[in-house]
């Protein structure tokens, strides 16, 4: 899963060298949050929310695939330190 969306998103954006992928596992399954350029993230978002409405159900297909539930969101870029 991890894979299929760094792929996407590499092709998607500018700056394909700041795409990262955390994925976090709790009790309801899979987290994969997605780390790019601020400069990307309306890339990534779309016009209405259209693309990462796109990666969301191609990540629940892929969910589905591998017998596993999963979130995708986008971090919001503030670091926590």
């Amino acid at each position: 899963m991890k894979n299929l969306l760094e792929y996407i998103l590499i092709h998607l954006v500018q700056f394909p060298e700041d795409v990262k992928i955390e994925e976090t596992t709790d009790d309801k399954g899979s987290l994969f949050t997605i780390h790019v350029n601020p400069e990307d993230i309306g890339r990534v978002i779309g016009k209405g929310g259209a693309i990462i409405h796109s990666i969301r159900n191609i990540g629940r297909i892929r969910a589905i695939k591998e017998g596993i539930k999963a979130r995708i969101t986008i971090a919001d870029g503030k670091e926590e330190n």
